[in-house]
């Protein structure tokens, strides 16, 4: 009697190591779908990092290019008040002489006096920014609002 209860513990035993053996299996199938999901998920971040490292050297350009057009812009626009600020001289030089006026054409002097009725210095004023280019969009592209740290560029 008992043998016949060790044979049949040992029945159920063996199907208990079965089942064990088949969770194991279970495990491992799972195991490696993981490790190949997780060596995708390498893959995929090592493409998106390479990506955003070509980005930020993408947009390091622009801001140095930015800054660029920036440095040309304000000492164009230096140029231009300085060119105003000369031909507004002459034209008061002019204006103010009296072997001007005597010198000067009829057609020349009435020219001369449209452009002072005009005020020409009012219309030219220094600092004015030209029209041709449109800032409406200052705020969401201003130069200054790109933060740019030099001590990315060692890395």
């Amino acid at each position: 009697e008992r043998m016949l209860q060790l044979l049949e513990l040992g029945g159920s035993v063996e199907e208990d190591y079965i089942q064990i053996a088949q969770c194991f299996e279970a495990t491992r199938q799972r195991c490696c779908h993981l490790e190949q999901d997780a060596r995708r998920a390498r893959e995929q971040l090592a493409r998106v990092e390479a990506e955003r490292a070509a980005l930020e050297v993408k947009l390091k350009h622009a801001r140095n290019q930015v800054e660029v057009e920036m440095k040309k812009r304000h000492r164009a626009e230096a140029e231009l008040e300085k060119q105003e600020r000369k031909l507004q001289l002459v034209f008061e030089f002019l204006m103010r002489e009296p072997w001007g006026s005597g010198v000067l054409s009829g057609e020349q002097g009435s020219i001369l006096s449209a452009l002072a009725s005009r005020r020409l210095g009012a219309a030219l004023a220094p600092g004015r920014r030209s029209s041709a280019v449109d800032e409406s969009c200052q705020s969401l592209l201003s130069h200054s609002d790109i933060s740019y740290d030099r001590t990315e560029d060692d890395v």
